[in-house]
């Protein structure tokens, strides 16, 4: 008996784990099934997104063929037929519309930046920076000061008929120059004289520890008119040139504006403090990180650079904080067909681009 049932409870094993062995199997074989049918499907989704995204970019291209003719009658831009030249600067162009396509996509908020094709679009990232952001930044102290408790809502120099017209550096590495220049400008301005465009040239060709079209920093530059005692002269007496030339001297006697001082300061988490010494103070010279800037058309920046990477000197010469986007109003030197006529506005409260690491006021 105990044989006997010790057989059947051994058969009954034997049974039970072939079944078990059998389904195992079986689902063994099916997940595997399912596996090569998941690869397969994702081989697929993936053929079809590669496919949508060439046709995307055939779009794109053909879209850019069409619009490079535009923009070369527009810009008058002279290339040789089938040149190296033109081969290149088309190239560069597709590369530039696809980039807008990129940068565009974060332009969801309300007054967002937009991005698309202007003077810069023929050039590759590497020429851009290599001539429009040459500005080098000085480490600034934090801004340790009191701020000012009661300022408006809205300021804007422009308004008081303070702030040169925007002008445009060319094919010279010489922001810092300008935004320096438009600074004593409107603070000479602002203390009762009349607006004048002052020489840029001279300070190009003059403040001799910076290196003219090849960049230069704000802080230097006014340590040189300090130290110096230099006087800026107005442009009618040196005009741009947009090269680096010997510098010119003058008398005495002639007439300038020479600075007395200049604070250096970072309102890095401190922009408040920034906006009341734009108002006690005047229009700021400021260095940001502009290799965005390149695509940009209007709105207000909020994304696409950082505090790392200061390259670029301009004016801030107000702000707007009664929307929903606090913004500062900056003046640029890239000429009026540039972004909102020659200004970009950046967001306020987040250091931006890095506005507010090195933020330079200046004293007459």
């Amino acid at each position: 008996m105990r044989t006997r049932s010790f057989g059947t409870f051994s058969a009954n094993i034997k049974h039970v784990c072939f079944l078990d062995l059998l389904q195992y199997v079986m689902e063994l074989t099916f997940i595997r099934l399912m596996g090569v049918w998941q690869l397969l499907m994702a081989v697929s989704a993936a053929a079809s997104a590669l496919s949508r995204a060439g046709e995307t970019h055939a779009k794109v291209n053909t879209s850019a063929a069409a619009h490079f003719h535009s923009f070369r009658k527009k810009f008058h831009r002279l290339y040789e037929v089938d040149s190296e030249e033109l081969i290149r600067r088309r190239l560069y162009f597709q590369n530039a519309t696809l980039r807008h396509l990129y940068l565009n996509s974060f332009s969801t908020e309300p007054q967002s930046a937009r991005y698309g094709i202007n003077q810069f679009s023929d050039l590759s990232q590497m020429e851009f920076s290599d001539v429009y952001l040459r500005a080098f930044s000085s480490r600034a102290p934090a801004f340790s000061g009191g701020s000012i408790k009661e300022f408006p809502a809205k300021f804007d120099w422009r308004e008081k008929g303070v702030v040169g017209p925007v002008q445009n550096q060319l094919s010279c590495g010489s922001c810092w120059a300008f935004s320096v220049v438009g600074a004593v400008q409107s603070v000479y301005a602002i203390g009762g004289s009349q607006l004048e465009q002052l020489s840029v040239q001279q300070v190009v060709d003059c403040s001799f520890k910076n290196k003219g079209c090849d960049g230069g920093s704000p802080s230097v530059a006014l340590t040189w008119l300090k130290q110096t005692k230099v006087k800026l002269v107005t442009q009618s007496d040196y005009p741009y040139k947009a090269k680096t030339g010997i510098c010119h001297f003058f008398s005495r006697s002639h007439g300038g504006v020479s600075v007395k001082d200049f604070s250096l300061q970072d309102f890095s988490g401190q922009e408040e403090a920034m906006m009341g010494q734009l108002v006690q103070n005047g229009p700021l010279a400021v260095i940001v990180d502009a290799v965005s800037w390149q695509d940009y058309l209007g709105g207000i920046i909020q994304h696409h650079c950082t505090s790392q990477w200061s390259n670029h000197a301009v004016l801030v010469v107000g702000y707007d904080t009664t929307g929903e986007i606090p913004y500062w109003i900056v003046q640029n030197s890239w000429g009026t067909s540039w972004g909102n006529e020659g200004y970009v506005y950046v967001k306020i409260g987040s250091n931006v681009c890095g506005i507010a690491e090195s933020v330079a006021a200046v004293f007459l």
